[in-house]
C-alpha cells in the first residue's frame, strides 16, 4: 500500500478548487473537503483557518497562472496581454470569478494584486488621470468577469463552446417574431462563434475607445 500523502495547505487548496469546480461554492464545505482528502475535518484547521481562508487561497492559486506582460511593450499591448491572460486563467476555473464578484473571496497577496497593478500602470502611461484609470480598470474588469460569467453560468458547461441550441429552444418556440424581429433574427447567431475570440474582439474595441477618458 502506498504511503498516505502528508496533508499540506497546497494539497488542501488543490482539493478545494476541484471540489468547488464540481459542487459549486455552496457545495464546498470543510466536511466534504475533509472527506475528499480522507482526513477528519479538524485536521484541516492545522493548515487553513476557515472556508473564507480556503476561498482566498484558491483564488490566489489561480492568479499564479496569470502571466505578466512584458513591461517594454506599448501600453495597449500590455493591457491586452494582461486582460487576456486573466480571462484564460479565470475561465479555466469559473468558480473563482464567481467567488470574487460575490465578495466571498478577497485575496490580498502580492500575486493576486499584481495584474491590477500592471493594468493601473498601463492606463497611467496612456495619459489617464486617476479618475480615468479607475474607469478604464472598471471597464476591463467588467469585460473579463462579465464574459466569463455569461459564458459559464447557465449558458455553457465547457470552455470554448457557444450557447447550446437546446438552451435557445424555449425562446425560438415561444417568441413572436413580428413583435421581436431583431431578437428573432439574431437568435441563430447566439449559438455560433467562439467565446475567447469574441472576448478578444471586444477587448480590442474597449482598448481603442479608452482615449475618450483622457
Amino acid at each position: 500500500m502506498a504511503p498516505r500523502q502528508p496533508l499540506t495547505r497546497r494539497r488542501i487548496l488543490d482539493a478545494a478548487l476541484a471540489l468547488a469546480g464540481t459542487e459549486g461554492l455552496d457545495g464546498l464545505s470543510m466536511r466534504k473537503l475533509a472527506k475528499t482528502l480522507g482526513v477528519e475535518a479538524m485536521a484541516l484547521y492545522n493548515h487553513v483557518t476557515n472556508k473564507t481562508d480556503i476561498l482566498d487561497g484558491i483564488v490566489d492559486r489561480v492568479f499564479t497562472d496569470i502571466d505578466r506582460a512584458d513591461p517594454d511593450l506599448p501600453w495597449p499591448d500590455r493591457v491586452r496581454a494582461t486582460a487576456l491572460s486573466m480571462y484564460r486563467a479565470l475561465r479555466r476555473h469559473p468558480v473563482v470569478p464567481l467567488a470574487l464578484v460575490t465578495d466571498r473571496a478577497n485575496p490580498t497577496s502580492l500575486r493576486a494584486l499584481q495584474p491590477m497593478d500592471d493594468l493601473f500602470g498601463a492606463f497611467s502611461e496612456a495619459g489617464l488621470n486617476d479618475d480615468g484609470v479607475r474607469q478604464a480598470f472598471g471597464a476591463v474588469q467588467s469585460l473579463i468577469y462579465g464574459s466569463i460569467l455569461l459564458s459559464t453560468t447557465g449558458f455553457i458547461h465547457d470552455a470554448g463552446q457557444a450557447i447550446p441550441r437546446e438552451q435557445l429552444a424555449p425562446y425560438s418556440h415561444r417568441l413572436d417574431s413580428d413583435k421581436l424581429p431583431h431578437f428573432s433574427r439574431m437568435l441563430p447567431a447566439l449559438s455560433s462563434g467562439d467565446a475567447e475570440s469574441d472576448f478578444v474582439r471586444q477587448l480590442d474595441v474597449l482598448i481603442a475607445g479608452l482615449s475618450v477618458l483622457k
